[in-house]
């Protein structure tokens, strides 16, 4: 299936229209952004790793009960896609306290949670991704209460499914950002992507970074992790 037009280019990622109105193509972007696309950046191979990881992942979700968007990888960095509507609100979930969670709270990076934290904000470029609550989104029209309801259940499966399937390949899955989408139906699915892109993963023994921290950090190897990471995730265990 070819691309007919282009949609929606983000910081990451292509949207096409297809021939198919139910369905889209997503090119993935070798361009990597930071702080709110202040810190701007590419390395070769990006988007295909992260291509390759996400088509790996959804699939395992979808047969662990959780509705995705994805239909197929259709080249190295292109995969198919159910069109969705993008719910304007990003889910973050901690396991571990680190990153912003941190700098607002004062607690030392690595601490542990007694439970996992679920977080929203909401889905704006310009205004860098605003922390809100459910009232909030609730309030503005952005989500329903049953779409809150629904989504907190998805993510929380998400984190049930993607933790010990992290620890048996030596990772740490410290946190992550996730996106939902609605079909026609009315229905929400997971969207976007799970890679080193929105997830922290920090190796279990050395508490190495596998993630885009170390693009934000400017701790080198960006390249090197990502690539570590596939293969972490590709790994029968």
């Amino acid at each position: 299936m070819n691309s007919t037009a282009p949609l929606y280019e983000g910081k990451a990622k292509k949207v096409f229209a297809t021939e198919n109105a139910g369905e889209y193509i997503v090119e993935y972007k070798d361009d990597a952004t930071a702080f709110n696309a202040q810190k701007r950046g590419e390395w070769a191979g990006k988007g295909a790793t992260n291509n390759a990881i996400t088509a790996h992942l959804y699939p395992l979700l979808e047969e662990a009960g959780i509705p995705t968007h994805f239909i197929a990888k259709l080249s190295d960095t292109e995969q198919r896609v159910k069109a969705v509507t993008i719910v304007p609100v990003e889910v973050i979930v901690r396991n571990v306290a680190a990153g912003s969670f941190c700098k607002r709270l004062g607690l030392e990076e690595g601490e542990s949670l007694g439970r996992p934290v679920v977080e929203y904000c909401y889905k704006s470029d310009a205004l860098g991704d605003p922390l809100i609550n459910s009232d909030t989104a609730i309030a503005l029209g952005w989500a329903s209460e049953a779409d809150l309801t629904r989504i907190r259940e998805l993510a929380l499966k998400v984190r049930d499914f993607l933790t010990p399937y992290f620890e048996a390949r030596g990772v740490r899955l410290i946190d992550f950002k996730l996106e939902f989408g609605k079909l026609p139906s009315g229905e929400i699915v997971l969207a976007d992507e799970i890679s080193p892109d929105t997830c922290r993963f920090w190796d279990a023994e050395t508490g190495e970074r596998l993630d885009k921290d170390r693009f934000r950090r400017d701790l080198g190897g960006e390249a090197e992790a990502y690539a570590e990471m596939l293969k972490r995730v590709t790994k029968e265990v």
